[in-house]
């Protein structure tokens, strides 16, 4: 007689109960186990964590140098499982704890032994193992205390109990669901073999046309696999302006590209001889030009220059270049008052010192965001309008943007649009500051790809999208879904074309050097020192000015032997923030010169803009290039420097806060907050013999020269053509399951 579903259910419900009977009789065993596991791992992660200081210790203790102990401290507690960390002089007092150590700590009852020792206290209903490192001095025996919450270990016995009840409960379901179902296909087999025979009936009669539209929908998702095949890996590739054409021709045949950035690729200013053709220095401008120049497709951008209006025809449009036109620019255009919302205000003003947290407070004005959100619908209006086809590959280009993704996903669903933000992306702390995250991060979901420059800022955007909107992330695939279409959240590190251009028309870096000497009036056998930077609070500009300073005060023997020659472009000046930097890196100056007086100044700042060709020719005469930004997104300057050092010379300081340092290990990585660390790498680069800075020089021009501009365009391209090949068969598929169920319904 067959078993009924009622009993089949109770007898899952019985199984259920058992295991869960057996796993609390073995709960106890299993925290006890727990327990003494969680304090082995607390006690051998203590030891580590001395045995890696203990050297800093030892030097420290001897120069009684309390503020650089404490802060040694702070960065050791920031390990989520210390508490807190402390130093127990011989009389007993507690020296430099962290800001976490318990009120009731005693070093007298705590560190006491002759060798390590570890013993728990309790405070404030908390259990805390107390990890003892007796340190030698020449003052004495003293001890290194270290604190560890051990609450996390009851946590940790519960997740355990957790998980074996799980267990036991999947096993039990598992066999009883397995029953159940095997049961019902045998007790519904007689319906299957009548429906395969109504089905059979159904196509004798209808099957001509379903198989006309399945074999041609099938023949299609073939050929997309087929394709799909063929799309290169990117490190098969070298990847030249040449190869990216033939990479989009292959993977993207046909495709209609359009291009959205606020700067455009070529400017027009009025002059008094007529109209002069201007093309920025712009990484983004190289990177972005074989690619339209492969497909002819339409670059949208905002006119800046005196004659760009003369320059257009009725459509606002000029096929550029205008030597051998090979695709059409398209200009918006936006008023003084627009530009000042929407790009002083709210781009300048509120998004960029939001993403690159440097102590500057954001501004969010209402108007700003208005403004901000009127011109990304022109500029998506404007995709619309140029767009030929339904499935166009949009490239959104930065900050200015982050509303114009979804503005073009609602008109143009099928649109392959890959957004790339070329600047950080904060915590979701800080960046919960903004009024209108939401929105803003919605408009960048409507995104097909969304790209940073590297994987810490695209986790950063992935717990800001958790944060603050509704959604389905994907964390292994790193994909986010929102309201039924998926974005996929890439890191692709922006670099520069190799090699420059610019290197064509320069000389030898020994003649370049022999030119800067001259134009600033230096000493043969002078060590110079450069920084090149728009004048910007993010870059760090008057940090690396005072580690000069700071290096001349600590070793005055290098008054004339160096010079720092800092080139820095003024840049938003209608800001505030911006016109008071310039100011006050001018004063900084002229006090450092000042203070350290000789024959000639040490500090030369130029504030004016430099052409490309004038900045490599700085970088090939320069000993040390410095760039100590404060927050940067990637930093190409960095990059500029290994490029234009074909002689594999000169050393490279680096901040570890830019992209650039996840790529340029070689350099010399700083905390550019630290000045007496940045002095003593300016002075460690000025004496690294020249066999060293060559095998550091290769390794980074190497690097630069393998990931250049060119594989940056490529991945994205790459991973967008793949996206677009699975959006297509998963369309086709759909559409072929709708047909069969139009054609031959299931009753």
């Amino acid at each position: 007689m067959p078993i009924s579903y009622k009993q089949f259910f109770r007898y899952g419900i019985f199984g259920l109960a058992v295991a869960a009977i057996v796993a609390f009789g073995i709960s106890p065993f299993t925290g006890g186990i727990v327990q003494q596991w969680s304090r082995s791992d607390v006690e051998a992660r203590s030891r580590l964590v001395f045995n890696a200081i203990g050297p800093l210790l030892s030097r420290d203790v001897e120069d009684r140098a309390w503020d650089r102990l404490a802060d040694l401290f702070k960065r050791v507690a920031l390990d989520k499982k210390i508490l807190a960390v402390g130093f127990c002089d011989p009389a007993g007092s507690l020296i430099a704890p962290t800001p976490e150590m318990p009120a009731n700590f005693s070093c007298e009852k705590s560190a006491k032994s002759d060798s390590e020792s570890f013993a728990s206290i309790s405070s404030g209903g908390r259990r805390i193992l107390v990890a003892a490192f007796p340190v030698q001095s020449s003052r004495g025996r003293s001890y290194l205390v270290i604190l560890t919450d051990l609450s996390f270990a009851a946590a940790r016995s519960s997740q355990v109990l957790a998980y074996l009840l799980a267990a036991l409960a999947s096993v039990v379901l598992v066999l009883t669901v397995g029953t159940i179902i095997f049961a019902v296909l045998m007790m519904r087999g007689w319906m299957d073999a009548l429906r395969r025979a109504v089905d059979e009936v159904r196509q004798g009669a209808r099957g001509g046309a379903l198989e006309l539209r399945g074999s041609s929908i099938d023949r299609e998702i073939h050929k997309l696999l087929r394709h799909a095949d063929h799309v290169p890996h990117t490190n098969q590739v070298e990847w030249t302006p040449k190869s990216l054409q033939e990479v989009l021709k292959g993977i993207l045949p046909g495709a209609e590209v359009l291009v959205v950035s606020n700067r455009e690729p070529y400017i027009h200013n009025a002059s008094e001889t007529g109209r002069v053709v201007q093309r920025p220095a712009s990484g983004l401008v190289s990177a972005l030009e074989p690619i339209m120049r492969a497909c002819g497709g339409t670059w949208i951008a905002h006119g800046s220059g005196s004659g760009d209006r003369e320059a257009v025809d009725e459509n606002d449009r000029i096929r550029v270049p205008e030597a051998a036109p090979a695709y059409t620019l398209r200009r918006i255009w936006i008023s003084e008052e627009e530009q000042d919302g929407y790009y002083y205000g709210f781009a300048n003003e509120g998004l960029w010192p939001l993403c690159h947290i440097v102590f500057v407070r954001p501004t969010f004005r209402l108007s700003d965001w208005q403004m901000y959100r009127q011109i990304n619908q022109r500029f998506a209006d404007a995709v619309v309008g140029e767009a030929r086809s339904e499935d166009p590959v949009v490239l959104v280009q930065d900050y200015h943007f982050a509303l114009v993704p979804r503005m073009i996903r609602e008109r143009l669903p099928k649109a392959t649009i890959i957004t790339f933000w070329h600047i950080p992306w904060p915590n979701a702390e800080t960046f919960g500051i903004c009024p209108w995250k939401r929105e803003i991060i919605e408009g960048m979901l409507g995104s097909t790809i969304i790209g940073f420059h590297t994987q810490f800022h695209c986790n950063n955007f992935i717990e800001g999208v958790d944060r603050f909107v509704e959604s389905r992330i994907d964390r292994e695939v790193q994909a986010v879904t929102l309201g039924g279409h998926e974005t996929g959240i890439r890191a692709y590190p922006i670099s520069i074309e190799w090699p420059p251009r610019e290197l064509e028309k320069l000389p030898a870096p020994s003649e370049c050097r022999s030119s800067v000497v001259a134009q600033f009036g230096l000493e043969e056998g002078t060590r110079l020192i450069v920084g090149v930077e728009r004048f910007d609070y993010t870059k760090g500009i008057l940090d690396r000015m005072r580690a000069v300073d700071a290096l001349l005060s600590r070793n005055p023997a290098w008054r004339d032997r160096l010079a720092f020659v800092q080139v820095a472009a003024p840049t938003r000046s209608k800001l505030t923030s911006y016109s008071k930097l310039q100011a006050e890196a001018e004063a900084l100056a002229a006090e450092i010169n000042q203070r350290h007086p000789g024959r000639r100044p040490v500090i030369h700042l130029i504030a004016r803009h430099y052409e490309p060709s004038d900045v490599f020719r700085l970088f090939r005469a320069a000993d040390v290039c410095v760039v100590s930004s404060l927050h940067d997104g990637m930093n190409l300057v960095a990059k500029e420097f290994v490029s234009s050092r074909e002689d594999n010379a000169g050393v490279l300081i680096l901040s570890s806060f830019t992209g650039a340092s996840r790529e340029l290990s070689e350099a010399i990585i700083v905390n550019p907050y630290d000045t007496e660390e940045m002095a003593s790498a300016i002075e460690v680069a000025l004496m690294m013999p020249v066999q060293e800075q060559a095998e550091r020089m290769k390794l980074m021009r190497q690097q630069v020269k393998e990931h250049n501009v060119y594989r940056w365009a490529g991945t994205m391209l790459v991973d967008a053509a793949r996206s677009r090949t699975r959006e297509r068969v998963l369309g086709l598929a759909a559409k072929a399951r709708l047909d069969a169920e139009l054609i031959c319904p299931v009753p």
